[in-house]
């Protein structure tokens, strides 16, 4: 898949972030973090939250920050 999202997903394992955070952590437009985010909200991989005008995302479930964690690990050492 696109590296963007897994930038996204790793940012997402730290803390909850709507989409301006996103798109500057990760230095893509606003609506590149959009389209991504929905493609992961339909795998189920991320939540959202709305707060007034703001919609935050996260990773709800832990084991899916755990296997995150664990396949950048693999990919890093082999």
């Amino acid at each position: 898949s696109d590296t963007s999202r897994v930038r996204i997903l790793h940012a997402l394992t730290t803390q909850e972030m709507n989409v301006n955070a996103l798109a500057e952590l990760v230095g893509i437009s606003d609506s590149a973090v959009s389209h991504h985010l929905r493609s992961l909200r339909q795998m189920e991989l991320v939540v959202a939250r709305r707060e007034g005008k703001e919609v935050y995302y996260r990773i709800e479930d832990d084991h899916i920050i755990s296997l995150f964690r664990e396949g950048v690990r693999h990919i890093q050492y082999g």
